[in-house]
């Protein structure tokens, strides 16, 4: 068995953070690049599913992203995946979301795995949108936003829990090759030991361009749904009321206040 793992370098922001000056994007000094917290959960639901099944079976992580996008790949490398494909591109900057998962089709499309797993969503982007463009793109059976996961390798068949609206659970079984968009809570993440992390160097990270790939960068980048076109501040606000008083004298302000808004 095969699994491939979608992973993503996404970028935590400290409690005071400063913007480009032309709008772009956030000032590199103001980040933290770290993996991403959903991949984190579908990186271990693999390798949980790699040890029930058996030594021989194999996880592969695969990224989107620049140079610095291989320590996030290096960490997945020392948790236990067996070994990493980092794609990328000049024109791939600032890909938006269509673009990285046609991208990614071609690797997975190549691969030819059993199982493909996504995160739900990403931290930075919250489009929640990579691993069913991704889907669509192979033409692929999905489930999304899985919260529980078994694999029968003989019969080919995941039987998942997802995830619905007020609590509910719909139980599915889908035939593999499938992909799967998976939940936080599903596990608990490991932590890569020192010598895991000592090791990990010496597992393969390969780099592939689109052309490697056989894709044309132009022709890629009309997979594109959106652009980002600036970043900026949100406005002040006029500031709040405070309201005084007893608490018949408060809730009659908020009734006076909600009619106010109501009828103006």
């Amino acid at each position: 068995m095969k699994i491939v793992v979608t992973v993503k370098q996404v970028a935590a922001l400290d409690d005071e953070f400063e913007l480009l000056g032309d709008g772009s994007g956030v000032h590199p000094d103001s980040v933290e690049l770290e993996l991403n917290e959903w991949d984190a959960f579908s990186l271990e639901a693999a390798l949980q599913l790699r040890e029930r099944a058996g030594s021989d079976d194999e996880v592969v992580v695969v990224t989107v992203g620049g140079t610095e996008s291989e320590e996030t790949l290096v960490g997945c490398l020392a948790k236990g995946a067996d070994r990493a494909l980092r794609i990328w591109d000049s024109s791939l900057q600032g890909a938006d979301v269509l673009v990285v998962a046609r991208v990614l089709a071609a690797v997975v499309a190549h691969e030819a795995p059993d199982l493909v797993l996504c995160g739900v969503q990403s931290s930075d982007a919250v489009n929640g949108a990579t691993g069913m463009a991704l889907a669509g793109y192979l033409e692929m059976p999905h489930v999304a936003v899985v919260k529980a996961l078994d694999y029968d390798p003989a019969g080919s068949v995941a039987t998942v829990r997802r995830e619905l609206e007020g609590g509910l659970v719909e139980v599915l079984r889908v035939g593999t090759p499938a992909l799967l968009t998976i939940q936080t809570g599903i596990n608990e993440p490991r932590y890569a030991n020192l010598r895991a992390i000592k090791q990990a160097s010496a597992k393969p990270l390969e780099v592939r361009t689109l052309a490697e790939l056989g894709l044309d960068a132009a022709k890629v980048s009309m997979a594109a749904g959106s652009r980002r076109r600036k970043l900026r501040h949100p406005d002040a606000g006029g500031g709040a009321e405070m309201l005084d008083g007893s608490p018949s004298d408060v809730a009659a302000r908020i009734v006076e206040l909600v009619r106010e808004r109501m009828t103006g």
